[in-house]
């Protein structure tokens, strides 16, 4: 299994005769040029990563993982911690969205435990990765070790090793804990420099009384813990969360085997973050699948420089948008390989 170290130190620039060489067949494809918008950049920015100029999406996966959260406790959830399981088991039976959207848009699921507070039962489909049984509650101290923070990166960089033997060439990760959008919020509000109220939204639908406590849990969190934001590592430890960590450790995976990787939501963006503080040249390896309703989430993505494809209200997570969002891609190297050019048709082009 490669090293956090190791994996970082793999990740370099985008292939730039690979985005030339797609720019290049685009502006010779019948229709005029720059007529399919962002479909034409997303096609170029798959060639760049890829280092195809003709790149072809075959097998889609989305990685879904949970974890819980020691910080539940404070009461910033309107749902009780024992959800996080029992949506594991609702995965695993294929009757959450996720799994809906997945099968809409030929996406596999992997569900993976990465620190729910339970022992979970085993299952063919479920792969344990436990780091802990939930993190610290973060309003209080530090969400893990710096061990146990490294432990969940190499864990998403391990995962991505193994579904690539089983054809890899576009990844979404998912996301599931209750009370995780209060460590997201922290992340959100570290790297920024935003004010915890203007990053911390209602999560699962808090009330006005509970949206109140939680950014004074967010606060208390910033103020106990005092993450550095250019240290990804340290900002996890301190105010993240193991499954938070394992989408960031996915996305470095990804980046290292040039794979895309369509990021979900405000659980998601927050691992991508942690993932820029790492390796700030993994953020070009990264598709922004939709924007959140959840307060903060287009903040997350403006740091990051990316501008979401969809924005349809959403906010469940579990890689529900990314999914989505997957279509958009591989319809967008779907047209780069499959249209026909000027020349190939027998069609004049633009006089002049």
């Amino acid at each position: 299994m490669a090293s956090l170290h190791e994996t970082v130190s793999h990740i370099g620039p985008l292939s730039a005769a690979a985005m030339e060489a797609a720019r290049a067949r685009q502006d010779q494809l019948t229709k005029p040029q720059g007529s399919l918008g962002r479909l034409e950049d997303l096609s170029v920015q798959v060639a760049g990563i890829t280092g195809n100029p003709r790149p072809v999406i075959r097998h889609k996966a989305v990685i879904v993982a949970a974890g819980d959260h020691g910080v539940a406790a404070e009461g910033v959830s309107a749902y009780p911690q024992e959800v996080t399981a029992q949506m594991v088991y609702n995965f695993l039976r294929g009757g959450a969205a996720i799994n809906v959207l997945a099968r809409h848009g030929g996406a596999r699921v992997v569900v993976v435990d990465a620190g729910v507070a339970a022992d979970l039962e085993p299952h063919p489909a479920l792969k344990i990765r436990k780091i802990g049984y939930g993190t610290g509650n973060i309003a209080r101290g530090p969400a893990m070790s710096r061990e146990q923070a490294v432990q969940a990166l190499e864990t998403g960089i391990a995962l991505v090793e193994e579904e690539r033997a089983q054809g890899l060439d576009l990844v979404a990760p998912g996301d599931m804990g209750i009370a995780n959008t209060t460590p997201a919020a922290a992340i959100a509000a570290a790297v920024t420099g935003l004010p915890p109220a203007a990053v911390t939204g209602r999560g699962t639908g808090v009330d006005d009384e509970g949206l109140a406590r939680k950014i004074a849990v967010v606060e208390q969190a910033l103020r106990v813990n005092q993450p550095d934001p250019r240290d990804g590592v340290d900002l996890l430890a301190k105010v993240g969360g193991f499954e938070i960590g394992v989408i960031a450790g996915i996305i470095l995976g990804a980046a290292t085997h040039r794979i895309p990787v369509v990021l979900d939501g405000f659980i998601c963006t927050a691992g991508a973050l942690i993932a820029a503080a790492l390796a700030p040249a993994a953020t070009a390896y990264c598709i922004a699948g939709h924007n959140s309703v959840e307060a903060g989430h287009r903040a997350m993505l403006e740091h990051l420089g990316l501008r979401p494809l969809l924005d349809l209200n959403m906010r469940l997570g579990e890689g529900t948008g990314a999914v989505l969002a997957m279509g958009l891609v591989e319809a967008a190297c779907k047209v780069l390989n499959e249209m026909a050019t000027f020349a190939e048709a027998g069609v004049s082009e633009r006089a002049g």
